[in-house]
């Protein structure tokens, strides 16, 4: 663990030259008073490599944190830590930003809501965007609030569909463009953090919103300064989203391999963000790692479960190739596990590495690029007057990304997170 080191007093010889001053004075008859001590709420870390989030990684760096905030971010030799500050050693550990995830689904009670908040920042989640449940009064009060031990959370309130009956009534329905207008004039007075619409027939079951339809939601959500997200799930829609002005994707192509078209579309709108949000890869895996957190029963019930699936690998391979060909052509990813899951998305920074991502790139979709994503200004990267959210690591990510997961302390907001009692009320020990 890291060491806490206490403030270094001042020399002895500059004590002692300074008790000599004050006894002459008092000898000449001059008022003393005693110096006062150098007080500062500041700490620092030091010692660590810093991923900063934007690609830049120093290698022995200082976080001076005050408060909430990150009050200098450098090199060790650059940065000048405050007289009487606290100091943390975190020699051989690695510093990073809070992970910024833009899709999840979380459960429906408050209570469980924040159990769910409090599970992705025992594994370094600083904020989740909900991408479909957070459309109740409860959802935004949960918003506003700061909870301790726990991510934010920011929602897109009721995203926008064709009608899909039978299936879910939470979204809006729409079947004109007047429809279409009025279902997004509803979210501006929630200030929503963006507008969802899914483009799927979902396997053929129901007609699918046209381009009239999306294109309809896309401009009146851009006249009220709104970003527009998207389920999506074939070539063509991906196409005809991007001419639309779509803002972000929040699922990668997945029934065919990307062409050269879509990705000259993508390269014409350099600011679209394409959260990939991979699927499962089908393979056996061992999740151990788990084990701070799921009773030992249920670990055990999804260790059984978890087996080779071709199926599975086949839709995770054209996936993982659209991932690498459009990373490469200069895409800008961002990040998303599509879930509720607390662990979710170290599982999914593995499968954007596998797909052939850069562990260096992948840090950054999920750090930077994500917070950028929702306009987090003060998130997503560790820099002077940002929020302090940031997770401690043992190991070094960019040499296995599976680093990730081995985490010494996660810091929301200048508060560690009580991970030892977290993890204990949920294996019930």
């Amino acid at each position: 663990m890291p060491h806490l080191l206490i403030p270094s007093r001042q020399p002895v010889a500059l004590s002692t030259l300074l008790v000599s001053a004050l006894t002459l004075a008092s000898a000449c008859g001059a008022p003393v008073e005693a110096p006062e001590a150098a007080q500062s709420d500041a700490i620092a870390y030091e010692g660590a490599r810093l991923i900063i989030g934007d690609g830049e990684v120093i290698e022995n760096g200082t976080l001076v944190v005050e408060h909430d905030r990150l009050v200098s971010v450098g090199d060790e030799s650059s940065v000048v830590v405050p007289d009487g500050a606290a100091r943390v050693d975190l020699s051989g550990h690695t510093v990073m930003p809070a992970i910024i995830d833009t899709h999840v689904h979380l459960r429906e009670t408050r209570e469980e809501r924040v159990e769910d908040l409090q599970r992705k920042a025992y594994y370094g989640v600083g904020v989740v965007l909900s991408l479909g449940r957070g459309v109740s009064e409860m959802a935004f009060t949960l918003r506003d609030e700061i909870l301790p031990n726990a991510a934010r959370y920011r929602t897109v309130g009721r995203g926008i569909t064709a009608p899909e009956p039978g299936r879910t009534e939470v979204p809006s329905w729409i079947t004109t463009e007047d429809e279409a207008r009025a279902a997004v004039q509803a979210l501006v007075p929630q200030n929503v953090d963006m507008v969802k619409i899914w483009v799927d027939d979902r396997g053929g079951q129901f007609d699918k919103l046209s381009p009239e339809l999306y294109g309809a939601v896309i401009d009146e959500a851009h006249m009220h300064g709104l970003r527009v997200t998207a389920h999506v799930y074939t070539l063509e829609d991906a196409k005809g989203l991007l001419r639309a002005g779509l803002d972000a994707f929040a699922h990668g192509i997945r029934d065919m391999d990307v062409d050269d078209e879509v990705v000259q579309l993508f390269q014409e709108r350099p600011d679209v963000m394409l959260v990939p949000n991979l699927p499962g890869r089908g393979v056996a895996a061992d999740l151990s790692w788990l084990s701070g957190t799921i009773p030992a029963d249920q670990l055990a019930e999804m260790q059984a479960r978890s087996v080779d699936r071709p199926a599975a690998q086949e839709a995770f391979g054209i996936q993982a190739r659209n991932l690498a060909r459009l990373s490469t052509e200069g895409v800008t990813i961002g990040f998303g596990t599509d879930g509720g899951a607390g662990w979710s998305p170290h599982a999914e920074m593995e499968d954007m590495v596998l797909a052939g991502m850069s562990p260096a790139d992948v840090l950054v979709a999920a750090t930077g690029n994500s917070a950028a994503m929702l306009a987090l200004d003060d998130l997503g990267t560790l820099a002077a007057g940002k929020s302090a959210d940031f997770v401690v690591l043992e190991a070094n990510p960019l040499d296995d990304i599976t680093n990730t997961r081995h985490i010494a302390d996660v810091y929301l907001r200048g508060e560690a997170v009580d991970r030892a009692a977290l993890s204990a009320a949920w294996v019930g020990q």
